[in-house]
Order: structure tokens, then C-alpha cells, then sequence
């Protein structure tokens, strides 16, 4: 099981490159094992890199990594750690599909950065288990296989799998196995070479909580806006979010107003939107059923919103060119 001491030192994992892997999920990961070799004065941990041909993987960001060789010679690991990022919800590889499962037959642990799990799971290595994926992921994967449970956690560790919600969690989580299979002190020392202050569970939270991500403290008004993201699919009118937080309708539109500079209507229509464009670019729904899956119950009302906000329609979204159109999205 991922997590308990190997029998033999150093413990070998290798890292599956795919195109467009998120760098600092990969750097993350990677470094907290070669600070435990300089921390512990031993060689704990070796890292091997693969891609699925062996050819050069170019990261998101551009950089350009060299593996030793394509995945078949990563027979022998007693772990494999798939590393992806954007376009991974695109990712089709049949042999790599067929290769992973023939690791994990072997009795690898296998697992997952950012948005591996999306692969993992195509390759049917999730079934049964629990995993995580990046929240801006979570919507459309759990419309692509709801059969798969999916958390928001930071990672998660089920018996010979594991994932991890992508960016700095990675460090996180292999803090965690350090701790796990060679005691939490060295851990904490190589979280402090970091300038890392605390080590987190995979309990912890992937998003910044609400007031610091809008910049914004007001207990009542944080209240109606957790309202209305817990209700995307079918949403609440604005009497009803003023009554849940102890406000009349007036108080909520200058609480808005004040605060966030729209109107509590306009503000849910961009969470929606925001919503639609994630489930656009992830999933293969049709566009009438994200319009419902994001509370539009017309198709035209909803093009006609989708383009105000974000100056082209859904369907010419999703004929754009994967990389243009996962662009960052604007935040409502």
C-alpha cells in the first residue's frame, strides 16, 4: 500500500510525463524526496522519469523535460506516478491505458498529480476507489464517470492508489509519506527548508477560503455567496438567499453592491457561467444539458448570456483549439 516503509533503499518511483503536465506539481513532488536524501544524509528516495513513447514532454509552461525511456521500462517500480495538467481530460493513449494496468497487475501503487485522475480513471485504475482531482476539474469528472467517487481533498490515499489535487498539494502529500515511512521529524525538516509552516492533511481545504479569495469579510454576505455555490444547478431566487441570511432583498442588492460591485442576480449568472465553461472544455455534454446542468432551462437564454460574458458562444468555444481555450477563466 502507497505509504508503507519499502523494503529496500532507495525506494525507486517513476514519473510518467504527459504533454502539458503542470511543472510545479511535478517540482513539488519531486523535491521534498531529495531534500529527505540531504536531510536524512541517506539515499532515501530515487526518481526516474518516463514518458509514454520516450520522447521529450514539454511542460505547460514550456519547459521541455528528457525521460530515460517510454513507460515499458518502468517495469520493476514499486511506484508510478502519473503527471498531467491542462488538456488532461483529453489525454487518449490506449497503449499507455493497457501499460498502467499492466503495472498495477504487477503490483505497483499507481497514482496521480493535477489531473491524472481524469487518465487513471480512463484506464479503469480507479474503479472502486477514492480519489481527488484539481477543483476546477471536479464538476466535469464527476459528470465523465459518476460511478468513480471523487473528492474535494487536498490528496487522497486509497490502499494502492493515490491522488493528488495538483499544484503545491503535491508537496504536501509526499510530506506526508516521508512522514509515514521515515517519522514525522524528518518530515518537518524538509517542510522547513521549504519555508513550508505547516504540513497539511489531505483533509485541508484546495481553495483559499472564501473571504480571502474575494477580499471580502462580511459574514452575511460570504453566507448567501456559499448559498449560491452549493446551488448551481437548480438556483435560489433572491428572496430566498436574503431570508437564509437574516436580510431583506434591499439589504442583499447594497451588500452586493457595495462589496462586489454587481447585483446578487448578475454575480450567480457568472458563478453559472464560470460553471458552464469548465463543463464546455472538460466533458462531452451537450450544450442543452450543461445549460441545465448550470441552471439555464433555455438553450437560447443561455447562449445569449454565455456570449455577453464571455464574447463568443458555446459552441464556438468548443471549437477552438484546446490550449486557446483553456485561457484563465474570468473570475466572476
Amino acid at each position: 500500500m502507497f505509504g508503507q516503509r519499502p523494503n529496500e533503499l532507495p525506494q525507486r518511483l517513476a514519473f510518467l510525463l504527459v504533454p502539458n503536465f503542470s511543472m510545479i506539481a511535478f517540482t513539488a513532488a519531486v523535491e521534498p524526496l531529495r531534500l529527505a536524501n540531504r536531510a536524512s544524509g541517506k539515499q532515501l528516495y530515487s526518481w526516474h522519469l518516463f514518458s509514454g513513447d520516450g520522447r521529450p514532454v514539454g511542460a505547460s509552461n514550456g519547459i521541455v523535460l528528457h525521460p530515460e525511456g517510454g513507460l515499458d521500462h518502468a517495469a520493476g517500480f514499486s511506484t508510478i506516478i502519473l503527471c498531467s495538467g491542462i488538456d488532461g481530460h483529453l489525454y487518449e493513449d490506449r497503449q499507455v491505458f493497457a501499460q498502467l494496468r499492466r503495472l498495477d497487475r504487477q503490483g505497483a501503487d499507481i497514482g496521480a498529480l493535477c489531473t491524472g485522475s481524469h487518465i487513471l480513471a480512463k484506464a479503469g485504475l480507479l474503479d472502486g476507489h477514492r480519489c481527488t482531482i484539481h477543483w476546477e476539474n471536479l464538476a466535469s469528472f464527476s459528470e465523465e464517470f459518476p460511478e468513480i467517487v471523487v473528492t474535494a481533498e487536498l490528496f487522497e490515499i486509497d490502499r494502492n492508489r493515490f491522488t493528488c489535487s495538483g499544484g503545491t498539494a503535491a508537496l504536501d502529500m509526499m510530506l506526508n509519506l516521508i512522514a509515514a515511512q521515515h517519522g514525522h521529524e524528518l518530515a518537518a525538516a524538509v517542510s522547513d527548508q521549504f519555508i513550508h509552516e505547516r504540513i497539511r492533511d489531505r483533509h485541508d481545504h484546495q481553495r483559499m477560503a472564501l473571504p480571502a479569495r474575494l477580499g471580502v469579510r462580511h459574514p452575511k454576505l460570504i453566507a448567501v455567496i456559499e448559498k449560491m455555490e452549493q446551488s448551481l444547478e437548480e438556483p435560489l431566487t433572491r428572496a430566498a438567499l436574503a431570508s437564509a441570511a437574516g436580510l431583506s432583498s434591499r439589504q442583499l442588492e447594497r451588500l452586493f453592491r457595495k462589496y462586489l460591485n454587481r447585483s446578487p442576480a448578475r454575480y450567480y449568472v457568472e458563478l453559472r457561467l464560470n460553471r458552464a465553461r469548465l463543463l464546455l472544455l472538460q466533458t462531452n455534454l451537450s450544450v442543452i444539458d450543461v445549460a441545465l446542468a448550470c441552471g439555464f432551462v433555455s438553450p437560447s437564454h443561455f447562449s445569449k448570456c454565455y456570449r455577453d460574458f464571455f464574447g463568443k458562444t458555446p459552441r464556438k468555444e468548443r471549437s477552438l483549439p484546446p490550449r486557446l481555450a483553456a485561457a484563465p477563466l474570468d473570475a466572476a
